[in-house]
C-alpha cells in the first residue's frame, strides 16, 4: 500500500473543488483566494483575479471555507 501524502491530497482537493481558503503566513498576514496550482515549494493563489505565488516556507496554516474530504478514492476491484 502506497503511503498517503496528506499535504498533496489536501491541496489537490482544494484546487480541484475551487474551495476558497484563508492562508495564514508566518508573519501574521492573511491571504484569501483559491488555489490554482502548487508544487514542492510554492502555492499559486488567485485572489480577486490577481495571482500570488507564495513560498510554502512562509505559510503557517490553510483554513478552507468548507470541509475537505481527505479519504482516498475507493480502490477498484477486478472481477
Amino acid at each position: 500500500m502506497k503511503p498517503v501524502n496528506i499535504q498533496d491530497t489536501f491541496l489537490n482537493q482544494l484546487r480541484k473543488n475551487g474551495v476558497f481558503v484563508t492562508v495564514f503566513l508566518t508573519n501574521g498576514f492573511q491571504l484569501k483566494g483559491q488555489i490554482k496550482s502548487y508544487d514542492n515549494f510554492t502555492v499559486l493563489l488567485d485572489s480577486d483575479g490577481k495571482q500570488q505565488l507564495i513560498y510554502k516556507h512562509a505559510i503557517s496554516t490553510f483554513v478552507p471555507q468548507r470541509p475537505v474530504n481527505l479519504a482516498p478514492p475507493e480502490a477498484k476491484t477486478e472481477e
